[in-house]
């Protein structure tokens, strides 16, 4: 098990910016594929963003979001980060990062192993 950790989330106003940090208390995830999902009130889960293991070399975005966030890693702290600009109302949803095995992005939730208990981020408008 991989005890994800996701935190940074919050109350904030159309067009303010946010940082989301994903960690596993302590524990290495820097040799996995970090996805971020997300779920808004009565909708489906979806696939925002993903970045590879090691280096972060590759990464794969949503297009509803690929303009305004940016995935990133710092291996010397294990943790991932969701960075996100411009935020809108319909931002507003429970994110959620995940752990996937095996190399290469993916936008499959089933792709992924391991997920975090999610952190709620409110956008006013």
């Amino acid at each position: 098990q991989v005890p994800l950790v996701e935190s940074g989330g919050g109350l904030v106003q159309t067009g303010d910016s946010l940082r989301l940090s994903c960690d596993a208390s302590g524990r290495t995830i820097n040799h996995y594929t970090i996805g971020w999902f997300r779920r808004a009130p009565g909708k489906e889960r979806e696939f925002i963003a993903a970045i590879t293991g090691w280096t972060g070399g590759s990464k794969l975005y949503a297009d509803s979001v690929k303009d305004r966030f940016t995935a990133s890693r710092d291996n010397a702290k294990n943790t991932v980060y969701l960075q996100m600009t411009n935020l809108k109302p319909e931002d507003t949803a429970i994110y959620y990062c995940s752990a996937k095995i095996g190399a290469g992005t993916s936008r499959w939730a089933e792709d992924y192993a391991y997920w975090g208990q999610g952190t709620q981020v409110t956008v006013s408008s």
